[in-house]
């Protein structure tokens, strides 16, 4: 067996061993047993959000316990299988074992970070919002490529993804836009993406063909479930409607039924023209603002929410977390973790695991610091 195959084999083996002291098996087993002979309680219904809970957390933990067992199974089949194509000369069977034991090592390493995602909202959908910073078309233009950036990033996962919210620039691109991104550990995910993101390349807007730097920034904050409990008063916040904007078709309303909520103690804003009807929206609105209170809630409880504040209030140069550079080269690098990336156009694609599992690590395991930015 070739040297990388083991090197794999053994990096699978580690990981399957983190996730299980990560689950503390034998305490998983046993509560797994127990939610199972919860579920089948003839009453279990008569407390709906007890049931709901319950339900919740058997699934979360079957499919914990189901992804281990799955990795161990499939690892020892795909090293069989190797071991009877050499046996019998046979490489094509040799190659169909070695590209499993490749793919089994990318799920377990993901499978890995996902232990990261241990925060109370880490398992709940996102909401996602982009706004563009000065600079006019250019900067609405870069804000329209993060948002099919995230947008494409969570169809590769099979997330929903739903506009809540747009406002289109005058020539090209977005000013802003908010979307709520459904999926298990959507938030978790997305979390570390809040911050200002750096644009550098030569203009489509510029007759000169002259480089460009824009910035546009990225704020995420979780949709809050019934589990957390938010409480707003209505007299804190101002209320207004208005008519829906953008290109046209069921969009477009002559009534005015988009809804924009501004709490006043705090500054935050939300809006929604999602649906036609003004009841909907608003009930949209007030689910946002939960969100927006509750992730600043989490913000200051941690260390860094000065920083991650004053990343949403200045979008600009000194405050990215991350630069895209097109021209004159191509490198997209992460500020915090240093992690980069020679193909952008694949970034911009929603390939941005890479970057995400970085910051996650860092996040709970420290390290990293200030990294040089590049030009």
């Amino acid at each position: 067996m070739r040297a990388e195959i083991e090197n794999l084999i053994e990096n699978v083996k580690q990981s399957v061993g983190l996730l299980r002291r990560h689950l503390d098996w034998d305490v998983a087993q046993k509560r797994l047993a127990e939610l199972n002979a919860l579920a089948e309680t003839p009453d279990l219904w008569d407390d709906a959000e007890k049931a709901q809970k319950i339900m919740r957390e058997r699934t979360d933990l079957d499919e914990a316990v189901a992804t281990v067992l799955r990795i161990e199974r499939d690892l020892a089949d795909a090293i069989d299988l190797i071991e009877l194509g050499e046996a019998e000369g046979d490489q094509e069977i040799v190659t169909e074992g070695e590209e499993t034991i490749r793919a089994l090592a990318a799920n377990a390493a993901r499978r890995q970070v996902e232990t990261l995602l241990s925060g109370e909202a880490d398992q709940n959908d996102t909401f996602l919002e982009v706004h563009s910073g000065a600079g006019g078309t250019e900067s609405q233009d870069w804000a329209l490529m993060l948002m099919r950036m995230y947008s494409r990033w969570a169809d590769r996962r099979g997330f929903k993804v739903e506009m809540l919210e747009v406002t289109d620039g005058e020539e090209a691109g977005i000013k802003s836009a908010t979307l709520q991104i459904k999926g298990h550990n959507a938030y978790g995910w997305l979390k570390t993406e809040s911050g200002v993101h750096r644009l550098v390349r030569i203009s489509p807007f510029d007759s000169n063909a002259r480089r460009h730097t824009s910035f546009a920034s990225v704020w995420v904050y979780p949709v809050v479930d019934d589990r957390i409990q938010v409480d707003i008063k209505e007299s804190d916040c101002r209320v207004d409607t208005f008519r829906a904007s953008g290109a046209g078709g069921q969009h477009i309303n002559k009534t005015d039924s988009a809804v924009r909520i501004t709490h006043i103690p705090t500054g935050i804003v939300v809006s929604c023209q999602a649906e036609r009807s003004q009841h909907k929206n608003r009930a949209t609105a007030w689910n946002m603002l939960r969100a927006r209170l509750y992730e600043l809630e989490l913000q200051k409880r941690e260390e860094k929410a000065s920083a991650e504040a004053a990343s949403k209030t200045d979008i600009g140069w000194g405050h990215q977390l991350r630069s895209y550079v097109l021209q004159p080269y191509q490198l997209v690098k992460d500020l915090r973790t240093g992690v980069t990336s020679g193909t952008p156009s694949d970034i911009l694609d929603g390939d941005i695991d890479s970057f995400l599992e970085a910051a996650l690590a860092q996040r709970v395991y420290g390290g990293g610091g200030d990294v040089e930015d590049i030009d």
